[in-house]
């Protein structure tokens, strides 16, 4: 199934609703970061975050880069999104795999942690970008996006994010929801909601029955009409080039650029989202250090 976002609206104008099927995205984040379980699941929630977040919250050519940084094994996890839908990330420490957890579960939270921050900073195109910070309420991450947008964003919502992992560490389905309640709701409406979410089985689940992202809307929203505002293709990208690690060069300190010159005779840049090598001759290097 090729992965793709749907973003829908009560007909009466009461919520919004996103829902994602992020399996492919998911896969190219494990094998372009060799990630384990644990990691793969952190990992992998944090991208399905950031797609719903980007979704709901980013137009034209904005960008958003969400943070998790808790005290769990897993480390640093990051992630840049786009209202593309183009989502590239890493993790501290991609080999981390836990003990299942008490509901034999991926122990997302022991990966993560529970005392640590997540925030999200947005790039409108203005002078500068705007963040958001929340302290990890959970460390199983739904929990935790759903405290930022109703902490840092005042958007009362409800976010599920979801990752099932093959014994092989490969991915086996990926996927994640948002409802956000909009001015004005009927507090019954909310009431509803907050019942059937408690119910609803892990969106993983739903996506092995072969459920669609507008099926799993339904899930949740049941009987309330609902229109699609957008179907939106997703997808896993890094956008690096040899050019923008040659600018970065550039601001490195001349002396050690120098030394590089000198002792290494060379350098190579590695990135950090999808792990491609560039190669900087002596000569580049010397290029690099005259110009600055």
């Amino acid at each position: 199934m090729t992965d793709y976002l749907i973003k829908q609206i009560s007909e009466d104008g009461q919520l919004r609703a996103y829902a994602v099927n992020a399996t492919d995205v998911v896969t190219d984040a494990q094998e372009k970061h060799d990630t384990w379980s644990t990691s793969s699941a952190a990992f992998g929630r944090t991208i399905i975050g950031t797609l719903l977040l980007s979704a709901a919250g980013l137009k034209g050519d904005t960008k958003m880069t969400v943070r998790v940084e808790g005290d769990g094994p897993v480390g640093k996890i990051v992630v840049d999104g786009n209202a593309q839908g183009t989502v590239k990330g890493y993790v501290t420490n991609p080999h981390v795999n836990l003990p299942l957890n008490d509901q034999n579960k991926i122990d997302v939270k022991g990966g993560v942690g529970t005392t640590g921050t997540l925030s999200v900073t947005k790039d409108l195109g203005l002078k500068e970008p705007f963040t958001g910070q929340v302290p990890l309420v959970s460390g199983e991450l739904g929990e935790d996006f759903t405290y930022y947008l109703a902490k840092s964003e005042q958007t009362p919502s409800a976010v599920g994010v979801s990752v099932f992992v093959n014994e092989d560490n490969s991915i086996g389905v990926a996927g994640g929801f948002m409802i956000q309640i909009l001015p004005g709701a009927d507090d019954r409406l909310i009431d509803i909601l907050e019942a059937r979410l408690k119910e609803m089985p892990l969106v993983s689940e739903l996506l092995q029955q072969g459920m669609r992202p507008e099926e799993i809307i339904t899930e949740i929203v049941g009987e309330l009409p609902m229109k699609t505002l957008e179907k939106m293709p997703v997808k896993y990208e890094c956008d690096c080039s040899k050019e923008r690690f040659a600018k970065a060069l550039s601001s490195v300190a001349p002396v050690d650029l120098q030394q590089l010159i000198d002792e290494d005779h060379g350098a190579e840049a590695v990135c950090r989202f999808c792990g491609k090598k560039y190669q900087f001759t002596e000569a580049e290097l010397k290029t690099i250090l005259a110009a600055q």
